[in-house]
């Protein structure tokens, strides 16, 4: 096999093949792990950790005494560091993949026929197959003045060892949310642009609600409606001139703006695909071509570490050609925004059930009004929402925000995912007083 990118998802994929007796070589010009562990997934929540102290600390007040905090950055700046080895450096993944017996070369891979990959000056023949997990890079827009500016993006936010005065964060979406947080309760100024109505404009609006009343509070501004027409650097500040004449100053801009996936020089033409997707299609057993599986962001299936993991095990055991290999669904993919308070999500919303057709019955309750809620009191905000598909009696859909929101969503995955019916879910015990008894309160309404 050869693994063309070492993301978590071709990580994973090389490893256990390798593993499993093939002869496997992985290629990636990046970092091994991907994203994830140096700028995303990780450090961010080690980031957001750190705010969240901050913010809880605040909270004694009226319930446990009096408390003052001076936010910080240089220990979460040096945490960071020491996870990513200082230099930003994946010696520590590279000879874990090695020791489960991949070639490792960093190198960028090009298909150059049905069964060959070229990386560097070697060609490397596939007997088995070929595994594309090339990940995505962040999408810039194409905004008048930008370009060639010090705009950041997640690798600078991560990477910053001083935080700025101020700063501008174009995008209202998970990435740039929780960024935003982090950067205000350390007390930077920031601005959130928005093109959509709302922030978080694929989830439900009661979540975006709930998100932007809660940054509100640590001192974001929010311009949501409003797109950047043009940007402009000079001596040290950023203006970003609104599609509405306004106009946002800051020391910073964090573009923020989503992913999108890069594969035109991937040589998908040699394997039948057409090299200008927007995204590698796949099937239930992740196959994209004769002998070549895609896995992780470059299918387009959720742009989430758990999705890529997923399509991995997949991938490893149809490659395997083993017996009761398991098959991709989607329809109760889980998803969380780590904003404080964090909001969990599982399936479709209810505007996007009711698209689909589908008779709808939704059931809530309010997180302040249950009773853990009501021990909790400060930062206490939050909500379930169940999505049922009445005909069929299941749940479709859920959120659960508040703040313990993406562990909650744990059971509501699984009630999704297994399509647990609702009157079996009415009928469960929910331990008190606890956040996911919440559930219980929702169900009450159906």
């Amino acid at each position: 096999m050869v693994v063309i990118g070492l993301g978590v998802g071709g990580e994973e994929t090389a490893g256990r093949l390798a593993e499993a007796g093939l002869n496997v070589v992985g290629l990636d010009p990046r970092l091994v792990g991907g994203e994830c562990p140096y700028w995303g997934c990780v450090p961010s929540k080690m980031m957001i950790r750190a705010a969240n102290l901050i913010a809880e600390t605040r909270r004694v007040e009226g319930m446990a005494g009096t408390a003052t905090v001076q936010p910080d950055w240089a220990p979460v700046a040096k945490r960071i560091r020491e996870e990513a080895t200082d230099t930003w450096n994946d010696q520590v993944a590279v000879d874990r993949l090695v020791k489960k017996g991949v070639t490792f070369l960093r190198e960028r891979g090009t298909i150059t026929g049905p069964r060959t990959v070229r990386a560097g000056d070697r060609e490397f023949e596939a007997t088995r197959g070929i595994v594309i997990a090339t990940g995505t890079v962040p999408v810039v827009p194409p905004i008048d003045g930008l370009d060639g500016t010090p705009y950041w993006t997640n690798h600078e936010a991560i990477e910053a060892d001083t935080l700025p005065a101020s700063i501008a964060v174009l995008g209202g979406g998970a990435i740039g949310l929780e960024l935003t947080q982090v950067f205000a309760r350390f007390g930077v100024e920031v601005t959130v642009i928005e093109a959509s109505d709302r922030i978080l404009a694929t989830e439900e609006p009661e979540s975006s609600d709930l998100a932007r009343e809660a940054l509100e509070r640590d001192g974001v501004t929010f311009r949501t409606g409003a797109s950047a027409k043009q940007i402009e650097h000079n001596r040290g500040t950023f203006t970003i001139t609104l599609d509405d004449g306004d106009t946002v100053t800051a020391e910073k801009l964090l573009v923020a703006t989503g992913r999108r996936v890069d594969v035109k020089a991937l040589g998908l033409d040699q394997v039948g695909l057409d090299p200008d997707v927007r995204r590698i299609e796949v099937d239930e057993h992740v196959r994209a071509a004769d002998r070549v599986w895609a896995i992780g962001d470059v299918t387009g299936v959720g742009v989430f570490t758990h999705n890529a993991m997923y399509q991995a095990n997949i991938a490893v055991f149809d490659i395997l050609g083993s017996k009761g290999a398991p098959v991709a669904s989607y329809h109760a993919m889980p998803r969380v925004t780590f904003t404080d308070p964090e909001i969990g999500a599982v399936g479709m919303t209810e505007q996007k059930a009711r698209d689909a057709g589908l008779d709808v019955k939704i059931g809530t309750s309010q997180i302040p009004s249950s009773a853990r809620g009501w021990i909790h009191k400060a930062g206490n905000e939050g909500f379930i929402k169940l999505i049922v598909d009445n005909e069929r009696g299941v749940l479709v859909g859920a959120t659960s925000s508040g703040p313990t929101g993406g562990e909650v969503l744990g059971a509501l995955a699984l009630a999704v995912h297994a399509a647990v019916p609702v009157h079996t879910l009415q009928q469960m015990i929910y331990a008190y007083p606890t956040f996911h008894r919440a559930i219980g309160d929702a169900l009450k309404q159906l």
